[in-house]
């Protein structure tokens, strides 16, 4: 089963100015953790995709916007096998993006700036199954050479966001009625 999504263990230094626009890249991933009950026994489905669009905007030592799209038809099981009851539960030729916004600017640490791994707290909002939420994240930043990596999660509750439970697991087990988005987005300077 994959990890959890979190910064890369190692980066290049950075290099060239931190402000600027930049653009979800490849190896950005999105996804979700969710607790299921088999037969008694517990584990997690992880659900991942890498089609991820979008921009944050960085001008002097904040972080001023972000505007990100997740392709939900992408979406694959933890063995990136396709994953039917994802789109099922969530309904995504109906609602086949969510997107995520950020609704208040964020000041970077300046440990930042020289390539150090920092946390922030942002404020922003969530749109998933056509409801937008406002969500409030710790985000894990750090520069490498002309990019930057940002890895966050947070919970989600399926009521939240009008999403049906799933089904199909009868009496022999079930899925939680929550969990876990997570990503790991990769920014480049566009």
């Amino acid at each position: 089963m994959p990890a959890p999504l979190a910064l890369p263990a190692s980066v290049a230094a950075p290099s060239g100015p931190a402000d600027g626009t930049y653009r979800a890249a490849s190896g950005s991933l999105a996804g979700f953790r969710i607790q299921q009950s088999v037969l008694g026994l517990t584990s997690d489905v992880v659900g991942r995709t890498g089609d991820i669009t979008g921009t944050v905007t960085i001008a002097g030592g904040r972080a001023t916007t972000a505007s990100l799209r997740v392709g939900l038809l992408a979406l694959t099981s933890g063995d990136a096998k396709p994953a039917p009851q994802f789109g099922i539960s969530l309904d995504t030729q109906r609602y086949p993006d969510a997107t995520i916004g950020m609704t208040q600017p964020v000041t970077l640490d300046p440990a930042f700036i020289s390539g150090t791994a920092v946390t922030v707290n942002a404020a922003g909002t969530v749109t998933l199954h056509g409801v937008t939420r406002p969500a409030s994240v710790a985000l894990a930043l750090r520069r490498d050479g002309t990019g930057i990596y940002v890895a966050g999660s947070l919970p989600v509750a399926f009521a939240d966001y009008d999403i049906a439970g799933p089904e199909g697991y009868g009496g022999l087990g079930s899925l939680a009625d929550h969990g876990t988005a997570e990503f790991l987005l990769v920014l480049q300077r566009s």
